[in-house]
């Protein structure tokens, strides 16, 4: 029965995907004499814990009862106080849950404060791939102090994501822009650079509909400030922006994209160009916990040079461009020999009906 607690556990989880961050997404099951009394999941509007919703919820049925959880609960002080405390003072005589919190605040400490005032603990590890999967970016963030990093394109069967002369209309079906947009409501934030812009005046947001916990930052790689006040993600910005630029870039120009709200950050990179390294490392401090980058070939190949990008996720098109001038996925100098291609691990599939797919897998790194 304990599989089946945990299960609703991680399914009330999900329902806090794209509302939590920077926290993890956490969903609590109080039972009782084999009956669920309470429940709850955490959202960053909510401010309380899931564990916290579920003792509401459960009321004086919470003594006695045994927690369900997918995350260990916290013993820090934070924007609420420590779960474990509420847990002990609701009474609740056991905690099963599928894994400990990777936050070195807690690491272990909460199960140790249970145990220590007498609350059994147990730890279910059967669904702790999925489990990792669902804070997959909150994990991979704890561990490097910097966000989850997933390079995005939508491509052709010959891997190329531009004709040379028209461009219009899409590559993909509407169904897998559809499957992009529920990808990128997961995300804290969006890159792309400065050609894809000026070609496309894109918005770049997030179009699914679901409620976040906070907007989805914009960030356009634009070493000399070329972007439009008229285009279409300056109009819209509403503090939401981040134009990462070269410290030659002109100061005049700078203040004008600033008086339209627009954040613009010097990150000085090799040729002249911006680094991106340098703003995962900002994006880092100011706990985003993922990027999503959706660019051209240029800022792709750099992407994977340098190491920058975790993870491909490529939705490929029944479609063949062929030609040597259509752009391919990734440009910029490539590698010269074979054996020194850019290789990836744990590749998956992703069946898109009723002829597309997407390829996602985790860059190689040394």
């Amino acid at each position: 029965m304990s599989m089946d607690y945990l299960r609703i556990a991680l399914d009330l989880a999900k329902q806090g995907q794209g509302r939590v961050a920077p926290n993890p997404s956490v969903g609590a099951v109080l039972v009782r004499d084999g009956a669920v009394v309470g429940q709850g999941y955490h959202t960053w509007a909510g401010v309380k814990h899931a564990e916290v919703l579920a003792i509401e919820d459960a009321g004086d049925q919470a003594r006695g009862a045994t927690l369900y959880i997918n995350l260990e609960p916290c013993c820090h002080m934070g924007r609420t106080g420590p779960c474990v405390e509420a847990l002990i003072a609701a009474g609740v005589k056991k905690v099963v849950a599928i894994q400990e919190d990777p936050n070195p605040q807690v690491a272990g400490q909460g199960f140790a404060r249970l145990r220590a005032a007498g609350v059994e603990v147990e730890i279910e590890p059967s669904l702790a791939e999925e489990a990792t999967d669902l804070n997959l970016a909150f994990f991979h963030y704890m561990k490097t102090g910097r966000p989850l990093v997933t390079l995005k394109s939508a491509l052709t069967l010959d891997g190329k994501i531009a004709a040379p002369e028209d461009n219009s209309g899409w590559i993909t079906s509407e169904r897998a822009r559809a499957h992009v947009q529920q990808i990128r409501h997961l995300h804290d934030a969006i890159l792309t650079g400065i050609d894809t812009v000026l070609s496309d005046d894109c918005l770049l947001t997030d179009r699914s509909g679901l409620e976040r916990s906070r907007p989805l930052l914009r960030i356009v790689v634009d070493s000399q400030l070329r972007i439009p006040l008229t285009s279409k993600m300056v109009q819209s910005c509403q503090h939401d922006l981040l134009v990462v630029s070269s410290s030659v870039a002109s100061p005049a120009r700078r203040h004008e994209l600033e008086k339209h709200g627009v954040e613009v950050l010097a990150a000085d990179g090799p040729g002249g160009r911006t680094d991106l390294k340098k703003i995962v490392q900002v994006l880092g401090t100011r706990k985003y916990l993922s990027l999503m980058i959706e660019a051209g070939s240029k800022v792709n190949w750099s992407a994977l040079e340098y190491g920058v990008a975790d993870r491909i996720f490529f939705y490929y098109a029944p479609k063949i461009l062929g030609g040597l001038q259509s752009l391919p996925v990734a440009g910029g100098i490539g590698k010269r020999r074979r054996a020194d291609a850019i290789r990836f691990t744990g590749t998956k599939l992703h069946v898109i009906p009723p002829d597309e797919f997407a390829v996602e897998a985790w860059l190689k790194k040394s």
